[in-house]
């Protein structure tokens, strides 16, 4: 095992959990990242990405309908090629595989299990940090994200999150990568942040195997 830092994270998680905001945290960590003197783009990529349509909070790998299910697999297959190929690079995502699988399950009763996916990032070193609050928290996080958010109409049904929530645990819980689950109800995101640098050290998961 190397001393160069390459750690690879999926931050997964329903809205509101602060998932963007520990990824963009973790990605200038010096225990995650290594020192900076200074600040340089970094692989901080997203499955939320809405990139199959030309329209703000359009559809992507995370919502796309059945006719783009071959356009959002061949996607997947995509990434997982060029982690493959860049596996001595740090990789954070923010929304992956879980997300898709939540959401096509609760939109149109189909899952897609992408373990052929997670056998592909499981020798390469991923990790996997489920991100959750308790259910009475997501007023308060409402509250603060609709004063920056452009469509503050999507978080309007908190019950949604909250099942969305539920859902994705479970799914997580069939994941075969290594997990962690992150408790943000307090809005902590250095407590987050710090507790997942402690995990990644204490499983080898910062560097390549």
């Amino acid at each position: 095992m190397g001393s160069k830092l390459c750690p690879k994270i999926i931050l997964e998680g329903t809205r509101l959990t602060l998932k963007t905001e520990i990824a963009f945290a973790l990605n200038e960590h010096p225990r995650i990242v290594g020192p900076r003197k200074y600040r340089y783009h970094s692989p901080l990529i997203s499955a939320e990405w809405c990139a199959f349509t030309n329209y703000p909070w359009g559809r992507g790998l995370i919502n796309f309908l059945p006719e783009e299910e071959a356009m959002a697999m061949e996607t997947y297959h995509t990434w997982a090629r060029l982690f493959e190929l860049q596996r001595y690079y740090s990789w954070i995502i923010d929304r992956f595989h879980i997300s898709t699988r939540m959401v096509q399950l609760k939109t149109r009763g189909v899952d897609y299990p992408f373990r052929w996916l997670e056998q592909r990032l499981l020798p390469l070193g991923f990790h996997l940090v489920f991100v959750t609050r308790s259910p009475g928290s997501f007023e308060t996080a409402r509250t603060e994200r609709i004063k920056v958010s452009g469509k503050p109409d999507q978080y309007d049904d908190l019950n949604l999150f909250i099942e969305e929530q539920d859902l994705m645990r479970r799914l997580v819980g069939e994941s075969i990568l290594p997990r962690l689950e992150i408790d943000i109800s307090d809005n902590d995101v250095t407590r987050a942040t710090e507790r997942i640098a402690d995990w990644m050290t204490e499983t080898g998961g910062l560097w390549a195997k």
